[in-house]
């Protein structure tokens, strides 16, 4: 197995890093998602304290780095299935698909902040 200070990160390492990290604080948010509806369900005075919390600067930066890593892993997940379906195998169009996935993050996820 390849180990970290032996090999250069290359794109698809980080790439790949960057999935099982995403897959991971979409897990641990939707604790956070669990809360909130739990706090509506339970009344006004304590969804309005959850509601609170999440527009504070805190949580503002907690719910944009939760859709950062909703796009991420949405779009490289789609990257993912078109490789089970033999689609998009060669280097070079893994990494022209990497680029593409980074680059449609950055855009999709500044369009939804744009658009809520």
């Amino acid at each position: 197995s390849p180990h970290l200070q032996v090999y250069r990160p290359q794109l698809t390492s980080v790439m790949s890093i960057m999935h099982r990290a995403s897959g991971a604080v979409l897990a641990t948010g939707s604790l956070v998602l669990v809360v909130w509806l739990t706090a509506l369900a339970a009344g006004d005075d304590i969804f309005g304290f959850a509601t609170a919390l999440l527009h504070h600067p805190v949580g503002q930066l907690v719910l944009f780095g939760y859709s950062v890593a909703l796009v991420y892993h949405g779009l490289n997940g789609v990257r993912h299935l078109s490789w089970d379906a033999q689609i998009g195998l060669e280097i070079g169009q893994v990494y022209q698909s990497g680029y593409l996935v980074l680059g449609l993050t950055v855009l999709v996820t500044v369009a939804l902040w744009f658009l809520v």
